[in-house]
């Protein structure tokens, strides 16, 4: 009889020995801080491009949009780098129309409501006009926060520790990194930086894990800080970061009504508001088989 070939067979790797670089990179653990630190890396670069391109009404907004679709860019790059050439599917072209279009809806509702609220309990003054140039520079501004703080916090923190702790424990971690996040504001306090985790952190983790887009998520973050400060002209997360707004007001009042300070963020209200809708995402993620325990094997991301 013919001797048939021997089956090539894998080299065994000695307990010792390395693993190889393209195996190691497969690693939650490996992928986590490296894609992690680097967005953050692009948030502070964005922001200090957007600070001085923030002169005028043009340059803020058309720089806030273009290191915005920047960032996108570094992520999809990033991505494909770290993960085995993977296309990312949490940001399909498809969805990003109607994604961001519902997202910015639901933001500017939400915000609406609770000024609404704090309005009727006498904390949220309205007292004129603004400037319409002034909010288009808060517009792209406020488009470069949103899209860099979700790609950090939900497309690699959340997303990539997920796989690990699954869902609540990737829930509750990004929550509250994303509220320490707000803690180096220069009207921060601990009380905001939790109520952000909770109201912020929580909302946008539990649209991630319903959606498995990232579209949602920015539009309703963008929706809800341009309401903040670029219509309704409050304090945004501690920090004066819009450069106008459509109205001008001032607050007054229990900080529990009206946040005080850091903003209506750090109120009572905007965390019940906020914590409805994440509610209904978390029941949404569940109903849709898409809430995985730690262990859980989750479904490969589908290729656009």
């Amino acid at each position: 009889m013919p001797v048939q070939p021997e089956q090539a067979r894998q080299p065994e790797r000695s307990p010792g020995q390395r693993k190889p670089r393209s195996e190691r990179w497969k690693s939650a653990w490996v992928r986590l801080p490296v894609l992690f630190v680097l967005l953050l890396v692009v948030n502070v670069l964005t922001s200090l491009v957007n600070g001085v391109a923030a002169a005028t009404p043009v340059t803020g907004l058309l720089s806030g949009v273009a290191t915005a679709g920047l960032a996108l860019g570094a992520y999809v790059w990033l991505v494909r780098r770290l993960e085995d050439r993977r296309n990312p599917a949490e940001l399909r072209p498809a969805e990003a129309r109607s994604g961001l279009r519902r997202g910015a809806l639901l933001g500017l509702g939400m915000f609406a409501l609770v000024i609404v609220v704090i309005a009727l309990g006498g904390g949220y003054h309205l007292e004129g006009w603004g400037t319409f140039g002034g909010a288009l520079t808060t517009l792209g501004l406020m488009t470069c926060v949103a899209v860099t703080e979700e790609l950090a916090f939900r497309g690699a923190l959340f997303r990539i520790l997920e796989e690990r702790t699954g869902t609540w424990g990737a829930l509750a971690a990004s929550g509250l990194m994303f509220g320490a996040l707000h803690l180096v504001n220069p009207d921060a306090t601990l009380w905001g930086a939790l109520a952000i985790a909770v109201e912020a952190g929580l909302l946008f983790g539990a649209v991630y894990a319903a959606t498995r887009s990232l579209w949602l998520p920015i539009g309703l973050h963008l929706g809800w800080n341009m309401a903040e400060g670029g219509v309704f002209g409050t304090t945004v997360s501690g920090s004066d970061a819009s450069h106008g707004s459509l109205f001008t007001s001032s607050v007054s009042g229990p900080e529990a009504l009206t946040g005080g300070a850091f903003g209506p963020e750090a109120s009572v209200v905007a965390i019940v508001i906020c914590l409805i809708p994440t509610v209904f995402f978390l029941r949404e993620a569940k109903r849709r088989g898409r809430f995985f325990a730690r262990g859980d094997r989750r479904p490969a991301p589908t290729a656009r």
